[in-house]
C-alpha cells in the first residue's frame, strides 16, 4: 500500500511501495482550482498503490487532469500510458526529447528488458504508449498553470536528455526528479544517479547550477522527499558526480573490467555511507533507489561516447 502525506496546501507527496520497501520511489500530487496533477506518476508496478493514494488524499482519480513527467525513465513516468487510458481527463507533460518514448515505448522496453531481463515485469509492471493525442510538448523556458499554481518549467540534462524540473516561485517548491541525486530520508548522504545511456557531467554541472540560481526554498526529490539544506546539498552531489567519475575513469585507463571496477566503486564509496548509517537495511535500500551496476555503465558509457581521449593510460 502507498503512503501519502500532505506536504503543504495543496500538495501531498506519495510513496509507491518499490519492492517491498516505502520511500524510495515517490509521486506528488497538487490540488487546486479544480484541478488535480502528478508529478511524476511512477512505474507501472505501483498503478493501483498510486490511484489508491489519490483516493486517501481525498480525491477521486478520474479527476486527475495533468500528469507532469520530470523524465521518461521507467521508475519516473512508466505508468503514464496505463494511467491515461484509465484517466479520462488526464493530459501529458513531458520534455519534447522524452515525448516519442512515451508515444512508441518499444525502445525503452528493449533497452530495459537488456538490462532487467525476466525482471522486468515485477520491477516495472505494464509498460504501454501514451496516444500522441494526450500529450502536451515542453521546452525549458515554459509556464504551466495548474492546480493553482504557476509552474516554471526548467530544462535540466544530466541524467537524461529528457529531464526538465517544476518550480512553483511563489511557494519556493521544486520539484527535481533525479537531477539533485538520490537522498533517502533520514540518512545524510546524498548518491548520483548515473545510468546509461545519458549521463552527461557537464550538462549535469550547469543543471545544478541553474537550479541554484532559482533559490529554491526546498527540494521534491523523486528519490526521496524534502530537502531544506539545498546548497549544502546541490555542492556534496556536484562533489561526487566529479570525485566518482575521476575514480571510474581511472580504473578505465588501468584497464580494469565493468564488475572490476563495479566492485572498486563499491570498496571506494559504500564506506562512508555505512559512517553515516551503520545499518545494512539503509544499504540495501539506497541500491534498489541507484544500483552500483548502472551507476558504473552510466560513467563508462559517459567517458567513451563523450571523451574517448582521456581513456588513453598516461
Amino acid at each position: 500500500m502507498a503512503k501519502v502525506t500532505q506536504i503543504s496546501p495543496g500538495a501531498w507527496q506519495i510513496s509507491l511501495p518499490f519492492l517491498g520497501e516505502h520511500e524510495i520511489v515517490g509521486s506528488y500530487l497538487l490540488a487546486g482550482e479544480n484541478e488535480l496533477a502528478i508529478i511524476d506518476p511512477g512505474p507501472g508496478s505501483t498503478l493501483e498503490p498510486l490511484l489508491a493514494s489519490i483516493r486517501a488524499a481525498g480525491f477521486d482519480p478520474q479527476e486527475v487532469t495533468h500528469i507532469l513527467a520530470t523524465h521518461v525513465h521507467l521508475d519516473h513516468a512508466g505508468a503514464t500510458g496505463s494511467l491515461v487510458r484509465q484517466l479520462p481527463k488526464a493530459q501529458v507533460y513531458v520534455h519534447s526529447k522524452g515525448t516519442p518514448h512515451l508515444v512508441d515505448t518499444t525502445k525503452v522496453v528493449s533497452s530495459a528488458s537488456r538490462i532487467y531481463g525476466d525482471h522486468m515485469h515485477m520491477l516495472w509492471g505494464d509498460i504501454e504508449s501514451t496516444p500522441v493525442e494526450r500529450l502536451h510538448t515542453l521546452e525549458g523556458g515554459d509556464i504551466l498553470k495548474v492546480a493553482g499554481r504557476r509552474l516554471e518549467v526548467h530544462y535540466t540534462p544530466g541524467h537524461a536528455i529528457h529531464h526538465v524540473v517544476f518550480f512553483d516561485a511563489h511557494s519556493g517548491e521544486l520539484f527535481v526528479g533525479d537531477v539533485a541525486g538520490v537522498k533517502l530520508p533520514g540518512v545524510d548522504y546524498v548518491r548520483p544517479p548515473t545510468p546509461p545511456p545519458d549521463l552527461d557531467l557537464e550538462a549535469w554541472s550547469d543543471s545544478i547550477s541553474l537550479i541554484r540560481s532559482l533559490r529554491p526554498d526546498i527540494l521534491y526529490l523523486g528519490h526521496f522527499g524534502a530537502v531544506k539544506e539545498v546548497p549544502q546539498h546541490l555542492g556534496r552531489l556536484r562533489e561526487k558526480l566529479s570525485a566518482w567519475g575521476d575514480f571510474i575513469l581511472e580504473a578505465m585507463r588501468n584497464g580494469k573490467n565493468e564488475a572490476e571496477i563495479i566492485a572498486l566503486v563499491i570498496e571506494k564509496t559504500q564506506p562512508e555511507l555505512q559512517r553515516v548509517t551503520r545499518d545494512a537495511h539503509t544499504l540495501q535500500r539506497y541500491e534498489i533507489a541507484s544500483n552500483y551496476a548502472m551507476t558504473v555503465q552510466g560513467y563508462m558509457r559517459y567517458w567513451r561516447k563523450k571523451h574517448p581521449a582521456r581513456l588513453q593510460a598516461s
